[in-house]
C-alpha cells in the first residue's frame, strides 16, 4: 500500500455505506458477522439489531395513531357540542335565556367544576345566581383582565389569583385550571376545573372561539 494512500475512517466508510444501502445484499456472509454493540444487553448481529430498530419504530407509530385517533374522538365531541350550543342559543327568546343556556350548556357538557359569566352590562330578567356577575366596563376589579378584554385571546391553565379572586369567589383556591374566554364588549366567560391539567397553556382554542362568537351573536340579537 502506498505511504501517501489514505486510509478510510469511519466516517468515510459510514458516508460510503449510506450512498450504497445495498453493499451487504452482495456479501450476506458480512452482513450475518457484523455486531452491533448495545447499551442495555449483549451485542446483536446487524439483522436482529435491524429487526429491534423495525419494532419499536412501529410501536411509535402504533402509539401516534392512538394519540390521533384520540384527538380526532375529543374533536369530534366538542364539534357536536360546540353546534348543540350555537342551536340552543338560536332558540331562545330573550338575553337573559341565552345566558342561561350558555351557562348550563357549560356546565354540563364541557365538564366545567364551575362556571362564570362577567357581563358587562345589565341584562333584563337575569335572577341572582352563583356563577353570575354585573361589573362596569370601567371597574377596578376588571383592570387584570384589561388585556385580555382588548385582543379578545382565550387563555387555558391556572389563573393568577387575582383573576381566580374575580371570577370564583370563595371557590377560587379550589380551582386548579381554567378556560378564560373573553368578549370584547361583553364580559368574560370561564369553566374552572378542579384538575390541574384539565385546562393547560398551549390547548387548542378554536371550539372556545366558536362558543364566544355563537354566545355574542345570540346576546345581540336583542340589542335595542
Amino acid at each position: 500500500m502506498s505511504e501517501t494512500q489514505e486510509k478510510l475512517g469511519a466516517h468515510e466508510i459510514a458516508a460510503w455505506l449510506r450512498r450504497h444501502p445495498t453493499f451487504l445484499k452482495q456479501f450476506p456472509d458480512l452482513a450475518l458477522s457484523l455486531v452491533v454493540p448495545r447499551d442495555d444487553g449483549p451485542a446483536a448481529s446487524l439483522a436482529s439489531y435491524q429487526l429491534e430498530v423495525l419494532r419499536d419504530k412501529n410501536r411509535e407509530l402504533a402509539k401516534r395513531l392512538t394519540d390521533l385517533f384520540a384527538n380526532a374522538q375529543e374533536n369530534e365531541r366538542l364539534a357536536v357540542r360546540t353546534h348543540q350550543l350555537t342551536l340552543a342559543l338560536l332558540k331562545q327568546a330573550s338575553a337573559a335565556d341565552s345566558v342561561r343556556a350558555m351557562a348550563a350548556s357549560l356546565a354540563e357538557d364541557f365538564n366545567g367544576d364551575h362556571i362564570s359569566i362577567v357581563l358587562l352590562h345589565p341584562v333584563a330578567g337575569l335572577d341572582d345566581n352563583d356563577w353570575l356577575q354585573i361589573v362596569a366596563e370601567d371597574a377596578a376589579a376588571l383592570a387584570p383582565f384589561r388585556d385580555c378584554l382588548q385582543s379578545g385571546e382565550p387563555i387555558c391553565g391556572r389563573l393568577q389569583p387575582e383573576k381566580g379572586q374575580l371570577l370564583y369567589g370563595e371557590r377560587a383556591r379550589d380551582i386548579q385550571s381554567s378556560a378564560l374566554l373573553p368578549l370584547p364588549g361583553v364580559g368574560l366567560v370561564a369553566v374552572g376545573s378542579l384538575q390541574p391539567n384539565r385546562f393547560y397553556p398551549g390547548m387548542g382554542t378554536l371550539f372556545l372561539r366558536m362558543m364566544g362568537e355563537a354566545f355574542v351573536a345570540a346576546l345581540r340579537r336583542f340589542d335595542a
